[in-house]
C-alpha cells in the first residue's frame, strides 16, 4: 500500500507558503538541493508535476493547488495528536480555597500527585468555611474555590458531586443519645446549621459539648468521645466513620461545587478542578 511521506508533505506546504524553493529551505533548514529532492520525491509518488517554473519562482500547478489544503490537513491533523499527547508544561501560582473538612481528606494525596505532575505551578492553598470562601469580600482573593451549597441555592458554581450529609462518630464507641451529644465547628458552618435545624424539629435532648473549626480537631474530640458530628459523606476522615440510628434525622444533601474566578493562569486552574473533580468522583 502506497504512503505520503509527511515529511516531504511538509517540504511541499512550506514552499507554497514561503513563496519558493530557496525560503522554504531556510523555513525548514535544510539546503535548496534538499528541498529539490523532496519535491521531486513527492511528485514521482504521485505521478503529478506540482509546481511549474516561471522565471526564478516556482508556482504550484493545478495538481499542486488541488493538493495543498489535503496536504495542510494532513500536517494538522498530526501536529494536533502530538500537541494533545506532550502538553506544554503548567507554571504560575494558584490560590485555592477549599473547605476545612476537604482540606484534611482531600489535599494531602491530591497536592502530592499534582505537585509532582507539575513542579513549576505554586500552590496557595486556604481552608476556611465555604461561607467564608465565598464571602464577597474574600471570594476574589482565589483563583478556585472548592465550597459546599446548599441543593436549593442558586449557585455561580459548577456541581461536582451531589453528596449525603451523613452523621459520623468513632465506631469504636457505643452511640449515646441521652442527650445527644455533639461535636460541631462554629456559627456559620452549613454542616452546624443543619443538624441544629433537624434536631430542632424533633424531642429529643441534644447539646453542644465541643467546638472546632478545624476537622482534626473535631475528629479528636469524637475519638475521645466527646460526641458526634455531620459531614459530607466524601470528607469522613478514616478515623471516624458514618452511623445510622432511630434517634437521628435524616440530614438530606449537600452539593459540592467549584468556582473558577477570574485568573491570570486560567489553563493551571482548569487542570486543578480536574485533578479535583477526580478525586471527588472517584
Amino acid at each position: 500500500m502506497k504512503q505520503l511521506s509527511l515529511d516531504n508533505l511538509r517540504t511541499f506546504v512550506s514552499v507554497i507558503e514561503q513563496g519558493g524553493y530557496a525560503k522554504a529551505g531556510e523555513f525548514l533548514g535544510r539546503s535548496q538541493p534538499a528541498v529539490s529532492l523532496q519535491i521531486k520525491k513527492l511528485e514521482e509518488q504521485i505521478e503529478r508535476k506540482l509546481f511549474t517554473k516561471v522565471g526564478q519562482r516556482h508556482l504550484p500547478s493545478v495538481d499542486g493547488n488541488w493538493l495543498y489544503p489535503k496536504a495542510k490537513a494532513m500536517l494538522e491533523m498530526n501536529d494536533g495528536i502530538f500537541r494533545s499527547l506532550t502538553p506544554a508544561p503548567l507554571s504560575g501560582r494558584l490560590r485555592l480555597g477549599i473547605p476545612n473538612e476537604f482540606a484534611s481528606t482531600l489535599l494531602p494525596g491530591l497536592i502530592g500527585e499534582f505537585s509532582a505532575r507539575y513542579p513549576d505551578v505554586v500552590l496557595e492553598v486556604t481552608s476556611a468555611l465555604s461561607r467564608e470562601l465565598l464571602h464577597e469580600a474574600k471570594r476574589h482573593s482565589f483563583d478556585l474555590i472548592l465550597a459546599l451549597v446548599n441543593p436549593n441555592e442558586p449557585t455561580e458554581g459548577e456541581v461536582v458531586i451531589e453528596d449525603d450529609v451523613v452523621w459520623v462518630s468513632d465506631s469504636f464507641r457505643p452511640f449515646v443519645d441521652n442527650p445527644i451529644s455533639l461535636v460541631l465547628a462554629p456559627d456559620g458552618c452549613m454542616y452546624r446549621s443543619r443538624v441544629i435545624d433537624a434536631l430542632k424539629q424533633q424531642t429529643k435532648a441534644w447539646k453542644i459539648a465541643y467546638t472546632n473549626a478545624d476537622l482534626t480537631g473535631l475528629a479528636a474530640a469524637i475519638n475521645q468521645g466527646l460526641g458526634i458530628t455531620a459531614l459530607a459523606r466524601s470528607s469522613i476522615p478514616s478515623t471516624l466513620s458514618p452511623i445510622a440510628h432511630p434517634s437521628l434525622p435524616v440530614l438530606g444533601k449537600v452539593n459540592i461545587c467549584l468556582f473558577n474566578q477570574d485568573t491570570q493562569h486560567p489553563v493551571v486552574s482548569k487542570t486543578l478542578a480536574e485533578f479535583i473533580t477526580t478525586r471527588l468522583k472517584a
